[in-house]
């Protein structure tokens, strides 16, 4: 199989911009009316970084999150990542793209219930593969699925099956799951939205221990101002614009910080 997206180049630099969002709108027909969502929204992500997106429900911010990642496309505007405009790509080039470079997780868990907890980890290689490239890999990527649940606390549960799980749990599989193929980008739309508090700060907890071990950038959705916290930068999307803090901003912030521990 061909490698998943040829066009993008991994910068030099560790601390530049992977994704970029320029001028984006986004409307929705609502019945006899348009809604408009988005209104010529800017956003630069350097790599590396924990960003979050903070609004209240029915902001846009997952719309802004969809559109970042590639499972929509804004109505004016343009995304790059890695320096290519998503729009110059087709449709299969924008699916391999989101699974081999990018990484998702949702409020909802989204877990095959038929699948264990390790074959739902496998997802994303299943779906990359052949059939006949997937079981020739099959060893290494089963190995990688069972050292990403064991860092996620969840050895003892990789042949359950989702219903047989709380519900941290079952994030925690959707975390192991947007992980399995490295992504260069995590998005997390509300990843705490369907838990309770004490769960939910579990949750965040493992995501800043990517994001600090790993290196993994994170870009980030919530409503909660507690949880958006946790990130590098927050940015506030109100009345369809972003308004905080501006990359370079935030990445001297966290330089002098980092300098200073």
């Amino acid at each position: 199989m061909p490698e998943a997206i040829s066009p993008f180049r991994q910068a030099d630099n560790a601390s530049a911009v992977i994704l970029r969002a320029v001028a984006l709108a986004k409307s929705f027909q609502m019945g006899d009316s348009r809604l408009t969502v988005l209104k010529h929204v800017d956003l630069a992500v350097r790599r590396g970084e924990f960003l979050a997106i903070e609004g209240r429900s029915g902001s846009g911010k997952s719309t802004l999150m969809h559109l970042l990642g590639a499972l929509d496309a804004p109505d004016a505007g343009r995304i790059e990542y890695e320096g290519q405009d998503l729009a110059s790509l087709s449709s299969a080039q924008r699916s391999r793209l989101r699974n081999a470079h990018f990484g998702f997780v949702f409020q909802f868990y989204h877990l095959l219930p038929e699948l264990n907890v390790l074959e739902n980890t496998m997802l994303a290689p299943m779906i990359q593969h052949s059939w006949w490239a997937f079981r020739l890999r099959h060893s290494e990527l089963r190995q990688r699925g069972e050292e990403l649940l064991r860092r996620l606390g969840l050895e003892h549960r990789m042949k359950h099956r989702p219903s047989q799980l709380s519900g941290g749990e079952r994030q925690r599989v959707a975390i192991a799951r947007a992980l399995m193929n490295n992504p260069r980008v995590l998005f997390a739309d509300e990843p705490t939205g369907n838990l309770d508090a004490q769960t939910g700060q579990q949750i965040m907890k493992l995501l800043e221990k990517v994001h600090r071990e790993d290196g993994q950038t994170i870009v980030m959705v919530t409503h909660d101002r507690m949880i958006a916290r946790a990130a590098d930068r927050v940015l506030l999307l109100k009345d369809g614009r972003l308004a905080g803090e501006d990359p370079e901003s935030a990445a001297a912030r966290i330089d002098a910080s980092r300098r200073g521990q």
